[in-house]
């Protein structure tokens, strides 16, 4: 159940004959029968578990010629930039990493006073909560995340897969047991982060049309119809990405974050003494006041520092700097501004705490704070959005998903990617939570249970890197990842007691994520181990071949196999069956390694064999698409026949049957020829031309 892992190979199982690193579909290299055939082919070894071949030619395909394939590889952020550039950077960087967090206003303080916290808007109460929210800003997502978690980055890139990555590249790894336990923890995390992909865009439109509400009690039924309508346009505009939009993000969040710290600094003005809260005194003074009912509401106050994994996943896009620099500089203002100006409205008016983000603003500003806050939350929710089809990607890549169909909606940026399949799954899941929970109070119980579990998994992966690739004693990674761990776990206790009231909603999609994730992974490996079984040695082969001299047609055949030394089953079974090889062969693996991206000068291996056969291995990073026809464009370079009009690529699809030895459950043997058979086509996936494409079956017993 090892994901990643650099020298891994990433042939997929399904319809060719390999077993990637990258996620497979449904089948495997076939196998081939059991006797030789008369062109000369030698029998493939039985394998447990690989039958005699039930081997059909699959007609070539005519499907449309595919538009020119985008370059995959973005060019890792700048490590200083200055003047305009980081202008730029930081301002663009302020509407994609900042809209979950900056939107948080909208419910986060006056979820503190909900009726089931029971706590009334005094001056202790209110200084006491103020200060929770403040400290739990400066700590959590200041000191940890834009400070020390960023520092953890993969060649670049951030998030929970490329930390996981960075993990699997150490060398301390003192057991078995324990490399597979980290990795668990790893995958869970990762799974937690598409439950907060499917809460957070629901939340903050909900919370964002509740207030036409305050503007008048008349628009209370058209809260949930306006919000199920933003969320559908929302999500049905997702095919056509963000590129002629995504300019316009920056500019939008800063007249968000600047409205929103004005706003707290006209009521901060008017009770300058709210300011107190600042100290953390009130904080303490607070959880020793309250006791047990302290401790809960720390699970509203959560929801202010939700956003904070997005600080960490979109650091390749930006590099440390910008984000660093938009925290410090704009981003805390605002947010602390406003929150204290909610406060001292609080504790002017209290009646006020029903929804005092709107009533900070005067009647005549409301309707277009509103109109202002829906789209601050849409923004908000695009970028969870993108990092859901960000996040699948790379579970393709790494082996923990087979095959999805992915479309890269810019020519220009490469990260720039749309996923059906997952923006339909978010879709039916935001309509059904707003449909469900009916208000932004209610699915608040639902949020946080994702981000305080993924939090405490950030730090335990922290400490592990900090000890394994940092050096650093067991005192000193200890004493931190401990004391941000004691906070982790403070708020993940006060969200788990509100798993009956929808905190089951995240761990049950958390759940059946690290069900699939997991299962994938395990069936790839013994896949893989099967198709290994049957492989012949490829010195036999070719002296068979040279013995028999089969009839050699013009032309290059590509075969993609895991990187086994013997020839791949789907070598021998296309030989049994036709009789005949091409004049060129080329043997090609994909090779996935535990970095987001290669270089040109490491992207191809290439080995001359005897009698026209070549072994090719292309290495990729765990952030790019293998593009087969490139690869095959740069064998030629290197002295391969490899004309693409006279190339034909062979696939294998074979049936999985969950009859056989294999050490895995019959029910998650069945999942995983379930999840094979609905991977998305091989051809499309690597930008193979389908009507160069050919196809044979067999079936295999895991």
């Amino acid at each position: 159940m090892e994901p990643g892992g650099r020298g891994h190979d990433h042939a997929e199982p399904e319809r060719d004959g390999r077993f990637p690193r990258r996620g497979g579909s449904q089948e495997g290299p076939t196998g081939g029968g059991a006797t030789p055939p008369r062109g000369g082919a030698p029998a493939p070894r039985e394998a447990a578990g690989l039958t005699a071949a039930t081997a059909t030619v699959a007609e070539p395909v005519a499907h449309p010629a595919l538009p020119a394939r985008v370059r995959r590889r973005r060019p890792p952020p700048e490590a200083r930039p200055t003047g305009r550039r980081l202008a730029v950077l930081s301002l663009t960087a302020l509407g994609v990493v900042y809209g979950d967090i900056g939107t948080s206003p909208l419910y986060a303080f006056k979820e503190c006073f909900a009726p089931d916290y029971g706590l009334r808007p005094t001056v202790p109460t209110v200084y006491g909560v103020l200060s929770l929210i403040v400290w739990a800003l400066i700590l959590v997502v200041g000191v940890k995340y834009v400070v020390l978690v960023m520092r953890l980055d993969n060649r670049g890139e951030g998030g929970i897969l490329a930390l996981l990555a960075l993990v699997q590249q150490t060398g301390r790894r003192r057991t078995a047991l324990g490399r597979r336990a980290v990795v668990s923890l790893g995958l869970f995390g990762a799974a937690l982060l598409y439950g907060d992909g499917v809460i957070t865009p629901a939340i903050s439109v909900l919370s964002a049309a509740e207030g036409l509400e305050v503007a008048s009690p008349a628009f209370a039924r058209s809260v949930i119809p306006l919000t199920l309508l933003i969320l559908c346009v929302l999500f049905f505009f997702q095919k056509y990405g963000t590129e002629r939009i995504g300019d316009v993000f920056g500019p939008i969040m800063l007249v968000w974050f600047a409205t929103i710290g004005g706003l707290g600094a006209t009521q901060v003005a008017r009770d300058p003494a709210v300011l107190g809260a600042l100290n953390p005194w009130y904080a303490l003074r607070f959880m020793r006041a309250h006791g047990g009912p302290g401790l809960l509401v720390l699970g509203a106050v959560v929801l202010a520092v939700t956003g904070a994994e997005a600080l960490y996943a979109d650091m390749g896009h930006f590099g440390r700097r910008p984000i660093r620099l938009v925290w410090f500089a704009g981003v805390l203002p605002a947010l602390l501004l406003n929150y204290l100006g909610q406060g001292a409205l609080v504790l002017r008016q209290p009646a006020a705490v029903e929804n005092p983000f709107y009533l900070l603003a005067p009647r005549a500003f409301l309707y277009p704070l509103v109109a202002l806050a829906t789209v601050a939350t849409v923004i908000a929710s695009q970028a969870l959005i993108s990092g859901a089809f960000s996040l699948t990607q790379q579970c393709v890549q790494l082996r923990l998903s087979p095959r999805v169909s992915i479309v890269h909606t810019s020519r220009t940026a490469p990260g720039q990617i749309y996923i059906p399949a997952v923006n339909g799954a978010l879709l039916v899941g935001c309509l059904l939570l707003v449909v469900g929970f009916r208000s932004s109070g209610a699915l608040a119980a639902a949020y946080g249970v994702a981000v305080t579990g993924t939090m405490a998994i950030t730090t335990a992966l922290f400490y592990v890197i900090a000890r394994t690739r940092w050096n650093w004693s067991v005192a000193r990674a200890g004493t931190l990842a401990g004391a941000f761990m004691t906070i982790d776990l403070a708020f993940l206790g006060a969200n788990i007691v509100k798993v009956e009231r929808g905190g089951w909603v995240p761990l049950a999609i958390a759940a059946a994520v690290f069900l699939g994730m997991t299962t994938w992974n395990r069936g790839t490996t013994l896949l893989r181990g099967v198709l290994a079984q049957a492989a012949v040695p490829l010195d036999r082969f070719l002296t068979q071949v040279e013995g028999t001299r089969p009839p050699r047609v013009p032309g290059t055949a590509v075969f993609l196999t895991p990187p086994m030394e013997g020839a791949p089953p789907l070598l021998v079974l296309h030989l049994s069956h036709n009789k005949a090889l091409h004049e060129a062969v080329i043997l090609l693996s994909i090779i996935v390694e535990d970095e987001p991206d290669v270089t040109d000068d490491r992207r191809l291996v290439v080995e001359r064999l005897p009698l026209g056969f070549t072994r090719a291995r292309a290495h990729y990073g765990f952030m790019e698409t293998p593009d087969i026809p490139d690869v095959v464009a740069r064998c030629g370079g290197l002295g391969v026949a490899a004309d693409p009009e006279r190339t034909t690529y062979y696939l294998g699809r074979a049936r999985l049957l969950p009859t056989g030895a294999a050490p895995m459950a019959r029910w998650r043997k069945r999942l995983f020829a379930f999840m094979a058979r609905n991977a998305s086509s091989e051809p499309d996936f690597y930008g193979i031309p389908p009507n160069r494409a050919l196809e044979l079956g067999a079936q295999i017993e895991l």
